[in-house]
């Protein structure tokens, strides 16, 4: 009798699961951003969340939690329920970059993929009154100032091109630790710091009115949205390069349908023109419909950290 009442019970449980399962979104989403207000990965956050709201019937909130390099976010992300009411929009930094952090989660076995929503330039940037103006005059300016130029460490990102540079120039920089972009280019603006490595769309409009200057898309290719922005192998740096990617993800064991809802979602809003041109004016180059779906992330994310981890771990990068 025990055991039919237990098998009675957990039936009726998993028809309750996979009804709030269909029945999802019935309250608002919690989508977690892992840097302060300000940077890029708040502002893709913020256009996307709006323009998911349509089709989900429910209004998703943004949550920044900065810190350790969006890693504090994650863990919080990684220990939810995983009913697909907390997400959080991941990058190569929190999602790839992080195991440079004494993590207390998997960044391969913890996280749902749902879907990739973007490939994004990243640019080096200097304050406007920095002498160099292009890679090729900052590699010289290093070389014939040892050590003087600071160098914003607000990501894992940022940190390992930085590493690559000092290795393949002979150079040294000094790093100056920053909790996200947004108060970076506020110390940039205000003179106190020499070149950031960011994401275009934080850069962008900064670029655009002179606050700043850019010195090179550190990708292998020009990007669409900026083709005049030279690259580092154009600029004489060849190699340097840094990755640069929005996705959303969730924690581990989401339902199916959960994970097709949000999906859903998230790719009727890239379709949007609206969007797509907002995205455009930032920088940010919207991914591929086969790279949107579940599986078309967790091949990229795969792919990136079979890329990236051995760099990391061969340059020895870690913090304790």
């Amino acid at each position: 009798m025990r055991k039919l009442l237990v098998a009675s019970a957990l039936t009726l449980l998993a028809g309750i699961a996979v009804a709030q399962a269909q029945n999802f979104p019935a309250r608002p989403i919690t989508l977690v951003v892992p840097f302060p207000p300000g940077g890029s990965t708040d502002t893709a956050a913020r256009l996307i969340g709006e323009r998911m709201r349509q089709p989900l019937g429910q209004t998703v909130v943004i949550e920044n939690a900065g810190g350790a390099s969006g890693s504090i976010a994650l863990g919080r992300v990684a220990r939810a329920n995983p009913d697909g009411y907390t997400i959080d929009i991941g990058q190569w930094d929190t999602h790839v970059g992080n195991i440079i952090y004494p993590l207390t989660y998997d960044l391969q076995k913890d996280f749902e993929p749902v879907g990739l929503m973007s490939i994004n330039p990243q640019l080096m940037i200097a304050r406007k009154d920095f002498p160099p103006s292009d890679l090729k005059g900052l590699i010289a300016w290093m070389k014939a100032n040892p050590g003087k130029a600071t160098l914003v460490e607000q990501t894992a990102a940022a940190k390992i091109a930085g590493i690559q540079m000092q290795q393949g120039t002979g150079t040294t920089l000094t790093f100056v630790p920053f909790r996200g972009a947004g108060p970076a280019m506020q110390a940039m603006l205000g003179g106190q710091v020499d070149l950031m490595i960011l994401q275009a769309a934080a850069a962008l409009p900064q670029a655009r009115a002179g606050a700043v200057k850019i010195l090179a898309n550190l990708s292998p290719r020009r990007s669409s949205v900026i083709p005049d922005v030279p690259t580092s192998d154009e600029s004489g740096m060849p190699g340097l390069y840094a990755a640069g990617w929005f996705g959303l993800f969730g924690p581990k064991g989401m339902r199916k349908e959960v994970v097709a809802r949000l999906n859903a979602a998230m790719m009727e809003a890239l379709a949007d023109p609206a969007l797509k041109a907002r995205f455009s004016d930032l920088g940010l180059e919207v991914a591929s419909r086969e790279l949107q779906t579940p599986e078309g992330l967790a091949a990229f994310h795969k792919a990136e950290t079979d890329k990236w981890w051995p760099i990391i771990k061969a340059a020895g990068i870690k913090v304790e």
